[in-house]
């Protein structure tokens, strides 16, 4: 048996490729399915099924259009009301791949159709977790389209249950490979592994601990991160089955130096957005691997608002819209430009010594999340404006100062800054990684 984990780190997302006797098994896979076809081609082996432990609220998957270009059987629970051909796989059922079997375990908690795929060859075991178990935590029960408290407390409580009984004939040294790792936000405390034992799990993660319904329903409910606009959107393409790839990228235009339409996203890096970039752009940044672009660019624009992106220049126009993809905003992307010189607005910079000497000159704007203000502010009198509601919230931010826009350590001011400029007639400085010389 030949098991990969695929790592898509903005995503904090794993995949997985199993193979034996020349059959593939692709598991939670992302938009584009090119890694996976390329390993099945080095290994020499046909790909014959995928399997998808519960509709992803982060990502769109591409279980569809393995299906579609490889003929690879789709499985997954029947509780998934799924808009394609699929084979339901839930508790009791099995298949095989090559010399291995795959057991399927209805885990629900995280989504009431999520389940655990268990791989046993030999005296090896493999459970593949999705997002129910994760190194250290569970996922989160609020990420459903219509989860209001009620749902949110249901699926708690059907968490509490999977943890309790669900796994109890898994062995201590099955390794556990989610579909998450640390800094996605289908999980609220993740650790940092990319695997685990059950041993390790039923040892230090807290979801196994013994103790009460109400104790656990409680632990899991508190301080939920927030959730992107786009995560409902994500769950309802994943239930129909995404477009394929190369499809849907193909038909949005690249026009260098063109007239931007409809919202303007500038994925540039923060020095050269202020340099010079289209009034009324925000800043979104994708220039580093690692920037959680997609994650903002669904947290700040909403599921079907059409948006014009900015990018740097041609040769990265294939790579930002596989980005725009993995979250379904192609559909909605109008066009992908660049710009020219005459048509650019400067943004001036922060005097930063007469603001660290006179702070209280300037209305201090924090954009960092609501959890994070609540462990500590950084500024006593900043207000609070969580970037992902900022579109929504501007209007109450004071103009009579300068305004100074904050976050941790720069990304999220930066979109910050740029969202207050694009909305208030005011004047707007990003105290960008300066912030670190008050903490």
């Amino acid at each position: 048996m030949k098991i990969k984990q695929f790592e898509y780190g903005p995503l904090s997302h794993y995949s997985y490729a199993i193979i034996s006797d020349g059959e593939m098994a692709v598991i939670d896979p992302q938009r584009n399915p090119k890694l996976y076809y390329n390993y099945a081609k080095t290994h020499k082996a046909k790909i014959t099924m995928v399997l998808e432990t519960h509709p992803h609220a982060d990502f769109v998957s591409s279980h569809v259009q393995i299906h579609k270009e490889n003929g690879a059987t789709i499985y997954h629970s029947k509780k998934l009301e799924a808009n394609y051909p699929f084979t339901a796989f839930d508790d009791g059922d099995s298949i095989t791949l090559g010399q291995i079997t795959l057991k399927a375990i209805l885990t629900p908690g995280h989504s009431p159709d999520s389940i655990s795929i268990v791989a046993v060859e030999g005296d090896e075991t493999f459970v593949f977790t999705g997002d129910t178990l994760f190194v250290g935590d569970v996922g989160r029960p609020d990420l459903r389209e219509d989860s209001g408290k009620d749902e949110r407390r249901e699926l708690a409580e059907a968490m509490y249950h999977t943890m309790q009984k669900k796994y109890n004939d898994v062995p201590d040294d099955a390794i556990v490979y989610p579909a998450h790792g640390a800094g996605s936000l289908c999980g609220k405390s993740m650790g940092d592994a990319h695997s685990s034992t059950f041993g390790e799990e039923r040892k230090n993660n807290w979801a196994f601990k013994k103790q009460s319904k109400e104790k656990f329903v409680e632990t899991l409910l508190e301080s939920l991160p927030f959730v992107p606009s786009y995560f409902p959107f994500n769950v309802t393409i994943n239930k129909l089955g995404a477009a394929t790839l190369e499809t849907a990228i193909a038909s949005v235009p690249f026009i260098p130096k063109s007239t931007a339409l409809g919202l303007v996203v500038d994925m540039r890096d923060e020095e050269t957005f202020k340099k010079g970039h289209l009034k009324g752009s925000i800043n979104i940044q994708a220039v580093s691997d690692d920037a959680q672009f997609e994650t903002w660019l669904g947290a700040i624009v909403r599921p079907k608002e059409e948006f014009t992106l900015v990018i740097d220049g041609k040769e990265h126009v294939d790579k930002l819209l596989n980005r725009v993809a993995k979250i379904g905003y192609e559909k909605q992307l109008i066009q992908v430009i660049t710009i020219a010189e005459e048509d650019q607005t400067v943004i001036k910079q922060l005097n930063f010594k007469d603001f660290k000497k006179n702070p209280d000159t300037y209305t201090i704007v924090d954009v960092r999340n609501t959890s994070e203000v609540e462990e500590g502010k950084i500024f006593d009198k900043a207000l609070s404006h969580p970037l992902h509601e900022l579109r929504h919230t501007v209007d109450s931010i004071p103009t009579d100062k300068p305004i100074v826009v904050h976050c941790a350590g720069g990304y999220r001011s930066a979109a910050g800054s740029s969202i207050i400029a694009k909305y208030l007639d005011a004047r707007v400085f990003d105290l960008g990684d300066n912030v670190k010389d008050f903490k």
